[in-house]
């Protein structure tokens, strides 16, 4: 059902008492074998005008004693056969989200045929409707536990079949896929309007990896030879309209099955590789075997309509789900508490193939800014959790950026810990072992440990939550010539969890000459107990140290270092991730109190900014743009753990960024003209300029250089690609710039056809320094808003909670509570993602604080889904942790 005329009323309704209780955990502890396994799967998929019918036949055999016991929700159950028998009503049970056989064979033969209503399924779990009218498609999703919504079965990773599916649907859908190898199509022979194919997929794997698609779709094809001389197939799947903008998403395919055989020896299996791009989808991407179902943000790009950032995304996330066929698919994982061992592995796999398509440095920024934007946040706060759970209540809450980004930390740590030649073997060895299997963390560390058994100690990393910090200080004695460091590290306990211990941190540390500005040594220091002291000798005077260079671990450092020797590390670091690092070291001494210090002054952090700026843009114009990086409020606030005033941060962050405007203000002019628009070219150096040109062009419109009004005139007139056009956009609108409503109603009619782009629309009022709740409820109720379009609802409403001025008031927190009271009906899954952005409301000063407070009990009445149940009770037990 259309929601795109929602009334604004809708949205703070009152909404019924619903009895909230905890639904019960399941735990990590508790892990039993499957009483049965499925040695094949064949289903039948037929699609009609209200429903599909879905027959499905299980072969099985027994792993464990116990009933055989299957999982489905939402199903209407019509027929079971076991061995041929059908089953009468009192031969099993069905409850609680669980048919129960007793007394079976150990070996049997089961057939069941079901009932299911795609057409009215809105949380986008299993098989669902996305788009209308002439874009209607059937799409699934599987993973976690969305199969059990199509069928009857053992929906758990650690049962691995083979899947042979048959799809059926009337003629107007003529794109029907399903995982693996297309066996046969035709027409239904007793309805000449209806057709079908059967598709086979030769690999063991798990009921989250299943996916089917029923659509109208465009494809393009192209083709690839692996390694091992297979000829593959390659398709991207699109609206017709948005054919044309698959191509930057197909070269990165095939870019990425190239990177994974020269860097890990993996060649791909199948004769097909398919990609479908949905607009309604709650996940970026989805990795099921063969057939990749993609968020079309995550897919589509094309110059004049995404931006270079977004079209980055593309090649990464298209990347990282391809990696996946080897680390998530061919091994998987045996329960869903092992969900980072697929995850954080393909993570750090990604992130090593983006850092070869740019600037490693620059990449290194991206995911560490991500890292402490959201993951450092989630770990300070009560959401805090390892990276492998040890119980959950609703799996879909533990897809975080602990799981995920922390957990590439943990496998970068273990790679720069074992070297590339030693890591190699250790991947190699994961890969011959357990190829086929569905395995553990554990497992995977002890293939790794073949060169070396400490890399086995790792495992805490996985089990103790917390960000660690590390301290220290140097002494140097002239006498002997020694420098000695000494760190210590410490993580917060996290109430329900074990005392934290040490864990093993490699420090990368360089030591630079204060006179000639070189490394005279360099050195990777393992701190594995509470407090360590190393030592370099022959050192003739005392240097300016450099530590945890590249991020060399997911820490917090706070090292004894003078506001000099960081500004000298700015201007002498050999690694454009360690000078952005120091920067951001320098920017924060600014804005926060750390360890109860004084704030430190700007002007050393201004001075060496002056004098890095200027030669940095002529050489690496991204990176450029980087270290005028200043943290984004939320960032900021995850380091404040008590009166956090979010208008008090804001003026404090706005006044250093006019600072740094102001200061380079004769700058601002120079550098804008060094970089004209060009003809659109996608290379680093053609990026890395239009990301600092967009950069510049805002600081000019802060410091009221002459001129810069025009600037963005000129530049969102001129533009050749989004990068250009939507930088001038946002820089006028949360600028006030005369004419950017103009520029605002120009975008909407050059792209309304467009929904990536007016998501971009959206989220550029929504977002605006400037915005009222009363901006917000008009966007919700435009007719282009759209409630079943996850996109558009982030669009909205994430783009809102990134100005905390405004969500952390009477009537913001209102509104986004009534936000998450709808889609806890009808999206749950979402509802408890954007949930957690009111995580830390109990370092809020009062009265925000008790406000906040009541606003989240009284939601928690409101509420009946388990997602949103759990994240819930998790934030709110936050004030008796607190107290």
């Amino acid at each position: 059902m259309s929601t795109t005329q929602t009334d604004a009323n809708i949205i703070n309704a009152d909404m019924p008492d619903v009895p909230t209780h905890m639904p019960s955990k399941i735990h990590l502890k508790d892990y039993k074998l499957p009483s049965f396994d499925v040695d094949t799967v064949d289903l039948d998929i037929q699609l009609f005008d209200d429903h599909a019918i879905v027959d499905s036949t299980l072969v099985m055999q027994r792993q464990s004693d116990g009933d055989l016991v299957l999982d489905g929700e939402e199903l209407e159950l019509l027929s079971i056969t076991l061995n041929d028998e059908v089953l009468s009503n009192d031969r099993y049970q069905q409850a609680d989200g669980k048919l129960i056989i007793s007394e079976v064979p150990d070996k049997l033969t089961l057939q069941l045929q079901v009932r299911i209503y795609p057409h009215t399924n809105t949380a986008l779990e299993g098989l669902y409707i996305a788009g209308s009218g002439s874009d209607t498609m059937f799409v699934t999703q599987c993973e976690p536990e969305g199969f059990r919504k199509i069928t009857f079965y053992p929906d758990r990773p650690d049962v691995l079949s083979v899947f042979t599916t048959r799809i059926e649907a009337d003629k107007r859908f003529p794109t029907l896929l399903a995982n693996g190898n297309l066996i046969e199509a035709g027409e239904v022979a007793e309805d000449n309007t209806r057709h079908y194919a059967i598709w086979h997929d030769p690999t063991n794997k798990p009921s989250y990896l299943f996916a089917s698609v029923i659509a109208d779709l465009e494809v393009l094809s192209d083709s690839y030879t692996t390694s091992e001389g297979r000829e593959v197939l390659l398709e991207l799947y699109a609206k017709s309209d948005d054919i044309d903008k698959c191509h930057v998403g197909m070269q990165a395919l095939k870019d990425s099955m190239r990177w994974d055989e020269v860097n890990y020896g993996r060649a791909y299996d199948l004769d097909r590789y398919m990609i479908v791009a949905v607009s309604q989808f709650n996940m970026g991407a989805m990795e099921n075997k063969g057939l990749n179902i993609f968020n079309t943000a995550c897919v589509l790009s094309s110059p004049e309509t995404t931006t270079d950032a977004r079209s980055f995304s593309v090649k990464s996330i298209i990347a990282h789900e391809y990696f996946h066929n080897w680390t998530g698919n061919r091994i998987t994982c045996r329960d869903w508490f092992q969900l980072c061992l697929k995850e954080g592995l393909t993570v750090y796999r990604d992130q090593s193939f983006s850092a070869d398509q740019q600037s490693s440095a620059v990449q290194r920024i991206d995911d560490v800014a991500t890292l402490r934007a959201h993951q450092f946040s989630e770990d300070a706060g009560p959401l805090a959790h390892p990276v492998r759970p040890e119980s959950f209540v609703e799996i879909n809450n533990f897809y975080t950026t602990t799981v995920y980004e922390k957990g590439a930390e943990i496998v970068r740590m273990i790679a720069n810990t074992l070297g590339p030649k030693d890591f190699r073997k250790g991947t190699d060895e994961y890969f011959r072992r357990y190829d086929g299997q569905a395995v553990t963390v554990e497992d995977f560390l002890s293939a790794l440990s073949i060169t070396d058994s400490k890399i086995e100690d790792f495992i805490d990393w996985y089990r103790q939550p917390g960000t660690p910090v590390v301290s220290g200080h140097q002494s140097y004695d002239s006498d002997s010539q020694t420098l000695t460091i000494t760190l210590k590290q410490q993580t917060r306990h996290v109430p329900g969890f074990d005392a934290p211990k040490p864990l093993p941190i490699p420090v990368a540390t360089a030591l630079f000459d204060k006179d000639s500005g070189a490394i005279i040594d360099e050195r990777m220091l393992m701190l594995d107990q509470a407090e360590q002291t190393f030592s370099f000798d022959n050192i003739t005077q005392e240097p300016v140290v450099s530590l945890l260079r590249d991020f060399s671990a997911p820490v917090q450092l706070n090292y004894d270092y003078q506001d000099e020797d960081l500004a000298f590390l700015l201007e002498h670091e050999t690694n454009g991730f360690n000078q952005w690092q120091v920067t951001q070291m320098l920017v924060n001494r600014i804005l926060l109190t750390i360890q109860g210090n004084k704030k430190s002054s700007p002007d050393i952090y201004l001075q060496a900014l002056a004098k890095t700026l200027p030669k940095l843009a002529v050489t690496d114009a991204m990176l450029a743009a980087r270290l005028l990086d200043i943290p984004s409020a939320q960032e900021l606030a995850s380091a404040i753990h008590q009166d956090y005033d979010p208008k008090v941060v804001k003026q404090q962050r706005n006044g250093l960024y006019k600072q740094v405007a102001q200061t380079l203000k004769n700058e601002w002019t120079a550098l804008y003209n060094q970089l004209p628009l060009q003809p659109y070219s996608d290379t680093p150096e053609a990026l890395g300029k239009r990301a600092l040109r967009n950069v510049v062009l805002d600081m000019a419109l802060t410091a009221e250089v002459a001129g810069a009004k025009e600037w963005a005139q000129q530049q969102y007139e001129n533009a050749s690609c989004m990068t250009e056009r939507f930088g001038a956009l946002k820089a006028m609108v949360n600028h006030r710039v005369a004419g950017a409503d103009k520029c605002l109603a120009d975008f909407y009619q050059r792209f309304y056809d467009n929904d990536l782009v007016i998501d971009l629309w959206f989220s550029v009022q929504a977002s605006s320094a400037h915005v009222t709740t009363q901006d917000i409820k008009a966007l919700l109720v435009h007719d282009d808003f759209d409630w079943n379009t996850p996109n558009r609802i982030r669009s909205v409403i994430s783009a809102f909670t990134s100005q905390p001025t405004v969500l952390w008031t009477a009537e913001g927190l209102s509104l986004f509570t009534g936000v998450i009271k709808t889609l806890d009906g009808t999206n749950p899954v979402l509802a408890s993602r954007l949930l957690q952005v009111l995580a830390r409301w109990y370092t809020l000063a009062e009265p925000t604080r008790q406000m906040a407070q009541d606003e989240l009990v009284a939601l928690q009445q409101q509420v009946s889904s388990k997602n949103v149940i759990e994240t819930l009770d998790s934030v709110l037990s936050a004030a008796e942790a607190s107290a």
